[in-house]
Formats: C-alpha cells, sequence, structure tokens
C-alpha cells in the first residue's frame, strides 16, 4: 500500500469522503460564490449607467442629484447650491433603485 491509501485508511477517507468533499466545494460555489459575482457585476451595470440628472443614495445616506459624472467620481447637488465630489463606489444600487421606482412627492416633506 501506498502512504496515501495508509492516510485516507487512518482519517476514515475513502469514497465517502470525497462525496461530503466535493458536496460542500459546490453548495459553497452555489450558494455563496456564485450570486456574489453576479451582485458585483450588477453594481458595474448600475455605476456605468449612471448619468446626469439621476437621484442617488450614497453610503453615508446622502440623496441627490448628479450634476456631473467624472471617471470614479460623481458631482452631486445635494441642495440649492451645495455640490459634492463622491467616489461612484459610494453610490448605493438598492436604495437608489427603490429611489426611481418610489413616486417622488417632495410636498409631502415638510420642512421645520
Amino acid at each position: 500500500m501506498t502512504l496515501l491509501h495508509l492516510f485516507l485508511q487512518a482519517a476514515g477517507g475513502g469514497l465517502p469522503f470525497w462525496i461530503t468533499l466535493v458536496g460542500v466545494i459546490l453548495v459553497t460555489y452555489f450558494f455563496m460564490i456564485l450570486p456574489e459575482q453576479r451582485r458585483k457585476k450588477q453594481q458595474v451595470q448600475f455605476r456605468q449607467s449612471l448619468k446626469v440628472g439621476d437621484e442617488i443614495v450614497t453610503l453615508g445616506g446622502l440623496h441627490g442629484k448628479i450634476h456631473a459624472l467624472r471617471e470614479d467620481t460623481i458631482v452631486i447637488l445635494v441642495d440649492k447650491g451645495t455640490k459634492l465630489v463622491i467616489e461612484k463606489n459610494a453610490v448605493l444600487m438598492e436604495p437608489t433603485l427603490r429611489l426611481k421606482k418610489e413616486p417622488s412627492d417632495k410636498n409631502s416633506v415638510q420642512e421645520s
């Protein structure tokens, strides 16, 4: 017998061990790695599709309208005349898409 056979027998190896190992790897790939890759691809496509005039939500919770786009940064208009420069990576996809789906009823917000 080879050293590998002795090691597998001592460790309780054999066919059930390898089937379990392959199963764990497949489950990890299909339930963790693949969805993460899809989500990252969607985020890249979302950030590339941003255009001037879109309303966005940033990582810090700021809401604003895109005033200018640069290669890696975005200039957003937060309030009348207040502009901020942020990284494109700071734009959140889910809240921004939710903001686009909601009817914009700006009269419902009352200032004190």
